[in-house]
């Protein structure tokens, strides 16, 4: 015996949540395609000459151009952050009581994909041949996103790490920046410090340095190796709540042919079957199409007895 019972609107819930999953991998040639194609590049501010395609080539997987790697990051995550060969916050604007407007500028001109609403400093080297490196996740690894701080980069001398909030970190001073959304760590050993920290970037006094060399950095991440490298992408899953609600007048006669003695042609239930105080149990949830086909099936831990006086609802949960 086949019996149907509609969903109605209310019985369907969509429910969508974030799932994460690690990744690590060690050694440089694990980096490489066919194993999962994490490319690192050189971004360089060349002003000595006009551009010259395939010039300064850069890139282990895919070949890019130093000079356009450079245009690239600067335009697309640095553009409101470049007033000084430092650095600066972003320009806004302030917007007062008697209805006036302060500042440099009523609004950032560009979006450049920052993390938080917290004001932000983002360094970007602006002198002659002056290098960034960059680490480009394909989207296939980190999903919709990289989870925020998961990310760590760790060569033989140096180790980098994520702070939640956009900043590359190595140990306490910000090295660089990285665009979650896009799967992008971008190395510019800018040496800013965490607020309330007084340390230095990369200084020099009398004949000793303090700090790291930038040039020394950047490429130690970008050419070797000898490299780790672990993160959590972010993925979005769509969780369907079908709820199954039995009325107390409904599903009352058991399909289990157990309860049924004698012979195919003449069966006779048992008479613990025919009481009125009989309940059948369910273990299975079918669920069917429009055309009756039945296209999921849902088993349950244990049988679960249909209540006589009371509606029983069964919630069937199918993530997609």
């Amino acid at each position: 015996m086949s019996i149907y019972k509609p969903f109605t609107t209310s019985d369907v819930v969509i429910s969508p949540f974030e799932v994460n999953k690690s990744f690590s991998f060690s050694g440089g040639n694990v980096f490489e395609y066919p194993h999962v194609s994490i490319d690192r590049y050189i971004g360089r501010n060349i002003t000595s000459s006009l551009y010259i395609s395939g010039s300064n080539p850069t890139g282990y997987i895919t070949t890019q151009d130093e000079k356009l790697v450079y245009e690239s990051i600067k335009q697309l995550y640095y553009s409101n952050y470049i007033k000084s060969d430092n650095g600066s916050p972003v320009s806004t604007a302030s917007f007062n009581n008697d209805g006036t407007i302060t500042g440099p500028r009523y609004t950032p001109n560009y979006y450049n994909y920052l993390t938080t609403t917290l004001p932000s400093d983002r360094f970007f080297p602006t002198g002659s041949n002056n290098i960034v490196g960059i680490i480009s996740i394909p989207s296939n690894l980190y999903g919709e996103y990289i989870k925020l701080n998961s990310v760590t980069v760790t060569t033989s001398n140096y180790t980098i790490s994520d702070d939640g909030n956009g900043n590359m970190l190595s140990g306490s001073v910000k090295v660089g920046d990285i665009i979650y959304e896009h799967g992008v760590i971008i190395l510019t050993n800018d040496g800013i410090e965490p607020e309330g920290d007084q340390g230095y970037g990369y200084v020099s006094y009398g004949t000793a340095t303090y700090g790291i060399d930038d040039t020394t950095f950047i490429n130690e991440f970008i050419s070797t190796s000898n490299i780790s490298f672990s993160f959590e992408s972010t993925t979005t899953i769509y969780e369907s709540q079908y709820k199954c609600t039995l009325r107390q007048n409904e599903f009352n006669f058991s399909q289990n042919p157990t309860i049924i003695s004698g012979s195919s042609t003449d069966s006779t239930l048992y008479d613990f079957a025919t009481g009125s105080y009989f309940t059948p149990y369910v273990t299975t949830v079918g669920m069917y199409n429009n055309a009756n086909e039945l296209i999921a099936v849902a088993k349950l831990a244990q049988p679960l007895p249909i209540s006589q006086v009371t509606d029983t609802s069964i919630l069937v949960n199918l993530d997609l």
